[in-house]
């Protein structure tokens, strides 16, 4: 069984990557984020398993792959669930990649990243975290809190391993005085993803499920005055372009490079994802 995959094998319209490949050492997720776009295509989601025979399996891909490839860590599963600490399933792929001369992107909301620490500044690497915002926590009941993930991203940062922030997704009832708060306890990052939410059928039934009182103004935004792009739905794209154009003119006069994932909105950056940030 195959353990590395295309990254975006379909082609989405508005994927900006680069050619990578995409690699979870989990299946299913344990922050239980209201949000999350993978609940809806993953089979008992809320349920963290290991994969049979990982560390084999990856070790057969890599040596399937051209070196120098990029590999990202983890685009559905959180590479850093709680069983992590113990099962240290994570940490063994970080060495193989290392071992088998790959570039790693790594993106989680788990400041457990940070034991990793020693094996990451010897491996080719960069690490994104997401953070959403300070209010946002009932929307990611089980994830660590904003602080944690902040402060995980700067020790990532003193300790010399490039660092992104991704603020995604923002979510319409999140304050920009909020979103601006979060940029500024980041200001030592390297490279800023920002993305707004996109809503699936099953997001938006588990966040109105969970909050009765957004439901017509997520109706009004998304399914009225919104779009349809692929599988999801889309805030206005004025609506869009006026917030991360924001976010990005702060970015600029910090000397920080930003980008957007899969909005369809033009950027200077050398990458979306904060790739270029590899050696």
């Amino acid at each position: 069984m195959r353990v590395i995959h295309e990254f975006d094998p379909w082609k989405f319209k508005l994927c900006t990557c680069p050619k990578k490949y995409s690699l979870n050492p989990y299946t299913g997720c344990a922050h239980g984020c209201l949000y999350c776009y993978a609940a809806s295509f993953i089979p008992r989601f809320r349920e963290v398993r290991e994969k049979w025979n990982l560390l084999r399996n990856l070790e057969r891909d890599l040596n399937e792959l051209p070196r120098n490839s990029l590999i990202s860590m983890s685009n559905s599963s959180d590479p850093y669930p709680p069983i992590e600490r113990d099962r240290k399933l994570t940490r063994a792929c970080i060495k193989l990649i290392c071992d088998y001369e790959m570039r790693l992107l790594v993106i989680t909301k788990s400041d457990i990243v940070t034991r990793d620490i020693d094996l990451l500044s010897q491996t080719r690497c960069a690490v994104a975290i997401t953070v959403t915002g300070f209010s946002t926590r009932v929307f990611e009941p089980r994830a660590p809190s904003p602080e944690k993930r902040i402060e995980a991203l700067r020790r990532l940062h003193e300790a010399g391993i490039p660092t992104i922030l991704r603020l995604d997704p923002i979510m319409p009832w999140i304050k920009e005085e909020e979103i601006f708060k979060v940029l500024e306890k980041c200001s030592f990052v390297d490279h800023v993803v920002a993305s707004t939410l996109k809503l699936k059928p099953h997001s938006f039934k588990e966040i109105t499920t969970a909050f009765p009182r957004l439901k017509a103004e997520l109706i009004r935004l998304y399914f009225v005055e919104g779009e349809k792009i692929g599988a999801s739905w889309y805030l206005p794209k004025s609506m869009r372009v006026e917030l991360l154009r924001k976010v990005e003119s702060w970015c600029k006069a910090h000397g920080i490079s930003v980008a957007f994932c899969r909005e369809g909105i033009d950027f200077k950056a050398k990458s979306c994802d904060g790739s270029h940030l590899i050696r």
